[in-house]
């Protein structure tokens, strides 16, 4: 599979087509796309997803993708990388910035098609998109301020957007939403002790009772606690599986499944495909 590299932090363009001409590919950094205008298929790591005016797509770096066009379709590209981020932190900005856009990005649910139905928000983000393409192109005092100021109202509203979206009107509020990304954050950190995640040590950590924990984490991301250590535990599973230097039983117990069976039948039901089978591909 081919992949695209690019060594700059930050890159907005504009991609105008009747063919797409690229093959697919997946990428060294996140890609965010809007669908200016046209129609036709989104083939994103092997599943279909229709494409038309307005749509939204928010790539990770090991999504696999490329378009069909079935008619004249216009993109506006927005490459990025984590660099960005401390960036954007360097110029003074707190953490807050960094860690809801870091969750959206680390949302399974974000490669699964358009992130934004809400025709408001899309008209907000075609016009801030357009200016981010303008300001880009610029060189004089305060433009690249701009750009990241720019940037980072343009992830937002998409996280703002997805979660209205995933939850209703009755979308976490600002302190459950800092509780809820440091639950998740903690999972994400300790994948790999089998100690830490278990339930009630997670509960214990962030003094709720097993019972509750899981309720809220199931009321404000829309998954459980146990989907979201599975998830977890499974991209971490990925990185290993690459990295050739554990063996599948090795992995197993690493990251706290039963036994090596146990971790088979868990990656298939999940990636469609076994521990081996993935580690052949990478």
């Amino acid at each position: 599979m081919k992949r695209f590299k690019s060594y700059h932090s930050l890159n907005v363009f504009r991609l105008i087509l009747d063919e797409w001409k690229y093959p697919t590919h997946n990428h060294n950094f996140y890609e965010f796309i809007f669908v200016e205008q046209g129609t036709g298929n989104h083939v994103l790591n092997d599943k279909s997803y229709n494409y038309k005016e307005g749509d939204v797509f928010l790539l990770r770096p090991e999504d696999a993708h490329y378009f069909e066009i079935a008619e004249h379709s216009q993109f506006i590209f927005v490459k990025f990388t984590e660099q960005l981020f401390i960036e954007k932190l360097e110029g003074g900005k707190t953490a807050k910035w960094m860690e809801v856009i870091k969750t959206l990005l680390q949302n399974p649910s974000t490669a699964s098609g358009s992130l934004v139905s809400d025709m408001e928000d899309r008209k907000h983000l075609l016009h801030l998109l357009q200016i981010l393409l303008i300001e880009f192109s610029k060189t004089c005092a305060y433009s690249r301020e701009v750009v990241l100021e720019l940037f980072g109202a343009i992830m937002m509203m998409v996280a703002r957007s997805h979660s209205t979206a995933m939850h209703g009107e009755h979308c976490p509020s600002n302190t459950e939403l800092d509780k809820l990304n440091q639950i998740l954050s903690y999972i994400r950190l300790h994948a790999m002790d089998s100690d830490k995640m278990r339930i009630e040590n997670i509960a214990e950590k962030f003094a709720m009772s097993p019972n509750y924990i899981s309720i809220y984490i199931k009321k404000h991301s829309n998954d459980s606690i146990q989907q979201h250590i599975v998830q977890t535990k499974l991209k971490a599973a990925e990185q290993l599986l690459k990295n050739g230097r554990h063996n599948i039983n090795e992995i197993a117990a690493r990251l706290g499944f039963t036994d090596a069976s146990h971790f088979n039948k868990t990656y298939k039901k999940y990636r469609g495909m076994s521990p081996k089978s993935a580690r052949q591909l990478s």
